[in-house]
Order: C-alpha cells, then structure tokens, then sequence
C-alpha cells in the first residue's frame, strides 16, 4: 500500500512540476513516469525496512 501511495504522489508532483515549467503533454507524462518510478523505489525500501523492524 505504501509503494501505491509513493508512486502516485511522487508522479502527480513531477507532473505539475512539468507543467509549472510550461512543459507540454509528453514532458508532463515523461516527469509524471519518472518521479513516479522513483517513488515507488522510495516506497519499496520503506515497506522493506518497516517490514524487517516490525
């Protein structure tokens, strides 16, 4: 759930992050896809790193 949850914010911030920058629709999709690869990576180790502790 967390991976979910980092995945999709991480992609809604680099998508208006693009479009704050006047980027057009495929600049807007190509940060949405990388900030949203990059939080899920970020939300993988999180959940690994609660799981092993808990």
């Amino acid at each position: 759930m967390i991976i979910l949850i980092f995945t999709f914010l991480s992609a809604l911030w680099g998508g208006l992050l693009a479009r704050r920058r006047k980027g057009n629709r495929l600049d807007i999709a190509q940060y949405a896809a990388g900030f949203g690869i990059i939080g899920a990576l970020i939300g993988l180790f999180l959940t690994i790193i609660l799981s092993r502790t808990l």
